[in-house]
């Protein structure tokens, strides 16, 4: 027979989950461990949580509703946007005492300045979705990431994404300039600023960009347009070793005007997993080399473009001086599509050949070639049959350094080595004075990895700011620390 406090206590929290159904409407929520599972469940399979309800607000007040109940009663609260989190950070532990608050009703484009470059949208809005109302204005929002057709910009601002273009516009803290945000007690602070320049004080915006939802969950954000690019131009080239593409890009850059918005890198096995799994891609260059990079520049010129020959020239000269062994320059959009393809897929790819390690790291751009081969070689000391699937952003430092594992082998067995691995990879990483996770965040994957290696003073701040802002700890609980 249950004790009478455990019986009070699941009445009391019976009590406080009914109330916030009520917040929410009928078509606000959903229970039961089938239903949930979408929700409980991270996209790479490694973390499979519950959840006493996912609650589906509608608004900001409906937002601030359910957190207020939640701060009074002690319910943890897991923000989650399209979960396609890498990192665990929207899936909830397995004790079941959280529910998942998801933002994929919250949808709404509230506004469109294109005079001042901005689009004021919510949370729940598909990051896709306003790169095409941009679009539809004449503008351009350039972040630009695999799962842009699911991933929703809440999420995208909580991890702070980076993607495929933030050699040229940043990550995605860089292209906001204002948010609304609800608090863990429930107050909602309106920082929804069109603004350029603002030097009131301290940049709240700052402290929830990146946060994961500890802190605090963002509902709605001002981001800052550009304008629309008028050309772009596609190349995928093989280089005959990373040092080569990194030189490559300076040149690229400074021959272009620094026009390169993209420069992304793949290794052969890359691409041989991508053909592979993904029947309507093709290899773009006949002959088959060890390493290539995507260079892409893009022009916002009304005028007549002269993006064309300038990548021609660049690749002309590349080639002369051995930076290029051969190359392929896109004749049309479907071409570059067919580029893309092989860039995009590359995650999903490695998904389907089995059990992979991965490493979402950076390091300064001019120690990228030596990081690449440093890491290798402490790799193979550990286990030579491993396959180096060591792909990215070159262009900003950020390598997806990612072990697959042996083909046909155990995957159970091979992952059981994340932590031996781990300890490789990272340890090179922060000895070049890099970062052990670079645009995916911390989550729950690499919270004890960002305690070993952060230093502690940082910490101490992290914690602090934690405790005066969310001193219940009921926002996103267990992630980032």
């Amino acid at each position: 027979m249950a004790a009478p406090a455990a019986v009070a206590e699941a009445r009391t929290r019976d009590a406080a989950l009914d109330r916030i159904k009520t917040v929410v409407g009928p078509k606000g929520w959903i229970e039961g461990a089938d239903a949930m599972r979408p929700y409980t469940e991270d996209w790479r399979g490694l973390y499979k949580g519950k959840a006493r309800l996912v609650v589906k607000p509608a608004t900001t007040e409906e937002v601030a509703g359910v957190v207020a109940i939640c701060h009074e009663f002690g319910i943890p609260i897991v923000p989650q946007g399209g979960n396609t989190s890498l990192c665990g950070g929207s899936t909830p532990e397995d004790d079941g005492t959280a529910i998942i608050l998801s933002l994929g009703r919250m949808h709404r484009v509230r506004n469109l300045d294109p005079a001042n470059y901005t689009i004021t949208v919510e949370a729940g809005c598909v990051l896709a979705d306003v790169q095409n109302r941009a679009a539809d204005a004449d503008r351009y929002f350039p972040l630009s990431l695999a799962a842009e057709g699911s991933c929703m910009i809440g999420g995208n601002l909580s991890t702070n994404a980076g993607g495929t273009n933030v050699l040229k516009y940043g990550n995605a803290r860089e292209l906001v300039l204002g948010l609304e945000v609800v608090l863990p007690d429930g107050r909602i602070w309106n920082g929804l600023r069109g603004l350029r320049k603002d030097n009131t004080g301290y940049d709240l915006k700052q402290l929830f960009l990146g946060a994961e939802g500890t802190l605090g969950i963002i509902t709605a954000a001002v981001l800052k347009l550009f304008p629309k690019p008028t050309d772009v131009r596609s190349a995928f080239c093989a280089v005959p070793d990373v040092a080569s593409a990194v030189t490559l890009l300076g040149r690229a850059r400074a021959e272009s005007g620094d026009a390169v918005e993209t420069f992304e890198f793949m290794p052969r096995l890359v691409v041989d997993l991508v053909l592979k799994h993904f029947p309507d891609t093709h290899d773009p260059i006949q002959t088959r080399y060890d390493q290539y990079v995507l260079l892409e520049l893009v022009s916002t010129s009304s005028g007549e473009s002269d993006l064309a020959a300038k990548l021609e020239s660049i690749l002309e000269s590349a080639f002369e001086d051995g930076l290029v062994l051969d190359a392929a320059i896109s004749q049309s959009e479907a071409q570059r599509q067919d580029f893309w393809k092989l860039r995009e897929n590359a995650s999903e790819a490695q998904k389907l050949e089995g059990a992979s390690i991965k490493h979402d790291v950076s390091v300064p751009v001019s120690r990228i070639a030596e990081f690449y081969a440093a890491a290798l070689k402490k790799v193979m000391a550990v286990d030579k049959t491993v396959r180096l699937v060591a792909f990215g952003h070159v262009g900003d430092g950020n390598l997806h350094y990612n072990l697959q594992a042996p083909e046909g082998s155990d995957g159970k067995a091979f992952l059981a080595q994340w932590e031996r691995f781990n300890r490789v990879v990272h340890d090179t990483v922060v000895e070049m004075g890099g970062s052990i996770s670079a645009e995916h965040g911390i989550g729950r994957l690499k919270r004890e990895e960002l305690a070993h290696y952060k230093d502690g003073v940082s910490l101490d701040l992290m914690r602090t700011v934690k405790a005066a802002i969310d001193p219940k700890g009921i926002l996103n609980p267990g992630k980032v620390l």
